[in-house]
């Protein structure tokens, strides 16, 4: 039986019909709301930048004939992703007044703070599409699937920054997730490189699914999804009976921590940073994390700030947690990625600082921290890539050896980038952790900043390790044994002294051959290497942080 609803408006009312079966019952009924919404399309100009970009390179490779791609699609991605950060910039200075910035149905925020990071990503997509170029070309790889994920990828993790709903951000998670699973396995003749894809896409839909299951609770809880309704739902009400609320945030977190790659969620970030094409990894750990904290910060510090006694514990617990096994495992790790992995754990620590002051100077300290990482991790990921050599054949850390007598600039670019992450002062990771340093002890959290200061310090055993590596001769023994540089694609060795088995650990031989820095490498490192100088000596950044606070 089909029924067939007809109405027609008398006055102020609709006069309703319902026809089931050719039974006619006539009845007034109150006036549908329009399913018009009004789309304010510069709200979204740079996810729609990134979208018909990716469908553009699509449709650009099944015309042109495949000799005329090598350097097409990643030229085309850069030229998408400055048209994106144009059209960011843009925004920035057309930003509608505070409680005035949500369209599209209260779908999406406009607002400083979505801006950017729609900046930020916009810059991740240059910086990795000019250092996936060289890369993919050698391993033989060059093609439009890669750029096309990179986009969309990218696509996702702005919506996520513009969520102004849980189920927005939810939509943006899955978008940015599912791409970044497919980049991580993209090497298909790397065995890790498929394990890591694997791996990285069993534990996300997991972490996706209790973010879902958290939004349930947090919806069953409130009544809504909107983050600004939530926030002003619990500014007016007591909950008598908030189990099911806490239980909602708890699991919110859990899946955005998984993104960010906080401790205990951390688990799959070595092995996915360690099997993944290498350019693509720096990609993940600026995109990503960014992507994750601004999910993060919108539900935290924004729909749940009058809950702030419940959860900063939990950010304060995952912070100290980060930092100190981030820096603790890197110290232990023989493998260049897998340490990188471990660093940006504890970078990602740090950035949780910020976020656990729950305060609009926390708050811009994050962002000032996430965006010059972005640039400093990039650029640590491309000089990884040009001393791994062809089919990432030297994976362990005396890859570095003697770097600076094989290439002095490559060296001298890498060891910028390594003092930032260590936090010396005069980079842009002194600042960085200056800011959200600050921020804590302005909260009173001075337990909290003397452990952040203590891991910094010994984080800096394992950059300045790396450094001092690069800086000694090749077939310098003594250094090598000291750190234990052994190599991770050499089996140990059985041999007999006095009828009893002992292994014999080899040393990886030193690298003696030349280096060759790609046009593009060197293109990416000057711009990585001159920001991070930069905004370490004149903080300009922290003025756009300062400006993007404002959540709901």
């Amino acid at each position: 039986m089909i029924a067939h609803l007809v109405s027609q408006t008398t006055g102020g009312a609709a006069k309703c019909t319902i026809s089931p079966g050719g039974v006619s019952v006539s009845g007034l009924c109150q006036q549908a709301a329009s399913l018009h919404i009004n789309v304010e399309y510069r709200s979204i100009l740079p996810v729609l930048a990134l979208t018909i970009g990716g469908l553009a390179l699509l449709a650009l490779s099944a015309v042109l004939p495949k000799r005329s791609r090598r350097w097409l699609y990643p030229v085309l991605t850069v030229v998408v992703g400055a048209v994106t950060l144009g059209l960011s910039i843009w925004q920035w200075y057309n930003v509608p007044p505070a409680k005035q910035g949500i369209d599209i149905g209260g779908q999406v925020f406009f607002d400083h703070f979505s801006v950017l990071f729609s900046m930020l990503i916009a810059v991740a997509v240059i910086l990795s599409a000019i250092a996936s170029a060289s890369y993919l070309q050698r391993e033989r790889l060059d093609g439009v699937e890669a750029y096309v994920l990179m986009l969309m990828s990218a696509t996702g993790a702005v919506l996520m920054a513009e969520a102004a709903t849980l189920i927005m951000l939810f939509l943006g998670l899955e978008i940015m997730s599912i791409a970044l699973y497919v980049m991580a396995a993209y090497h298909r003749r790397r065995t890790q490189s498929g394990e890591a894809g694997l791996k990285y896409f069993l534990l996300g839909s997991f972490s996706s699914a209790l973010f879902l299951y958290g939004i349930a609770l947090v919806y069953g809880a409130t009544g809504s999804v909107s983050l600004a309704i939530i926030r002003d739902y619990l500014s007016l009400n007591i909950l008598a009976n908030p189990g099911i609320l806490l239980a909602g945030l708890a699991l919110l977190i859990v899946g955005l921590g998984f993104k960010v790659g906080a401790v205990p969620f951390h688990f799959w970030t070595p092995d996915v940073y360690q099997g993944s094409p290498t350019p693509f990894t720096g990609y993940m750990a600026a995109v990503a994390k960014a992507a994750g904290f601004a999910g993060l910060l919108r539900i935290t510090v924004g729909a749940f700030t009058y809950q702030q006694t419940d959860w900063r514990p939990i950010i304060w617990i995952i912070s100290v947690l980060s930092m100190v096994v981030g820096s603790v495992l890197a110290i232990a790790s023989k493998d260049l990625k897998r340490m990188l992995a471990y660093s940006s754990i504890s970078q990602a620590g740090y950035v949780l600082v910020g976020v656990q002051a729950g305060t609009a100077t926390g708050t811009s300290a994050a962002l000032f921290y996430l965006f010059t990482y972005t640039f400093i991790v990039i650029g640590s990921f491309a000089v990884v890539d040009v001393v791994q050599g062809v089919g990432e054949g030297r994976p362990g850390i005396g890859a570095i050896r003697g770097l600076s007598r094989r290439h002095p600039g490559l060296a001298a670019a890498m060891l910028v980038l390594l003092l930032a992450q260590a936090g010396v002062p005069f980079t842009s990771g002194f600042i960085g952790k200056f800011y959200v340093i600050q921020a804590s002890v302005q909260q009173g959290q001075y337990y909290l900043a003397v452990i952040a200061m203590v891991a910094a310090a010994a984080a800096a055993f394992f950059y300045l390790r790396l450094a001092l590596l690069m800086y000694s001769a090749p077939g310098d023994g003594s250094v090598e044994g000291d750190l234990g540089v052994f190599s991770a694609g050499l089996e140990p060795v059985a041999s007999l002294d006095g009828g009893r088995a002992t292994a014999v650990a080899v040393l990886e031989a030193p690298p003696t051959e030349a280096v060759y820095v790609p046009a593009s490498i060197t293109l990416v490192l000057l711009i990585t290497v001159g920001f991070t100088v930069v905004a370490g000596l004149t903080p300009f950044t922290i003025d756009f942080a300062k400006a993007a606070t404002t959540l709901l």
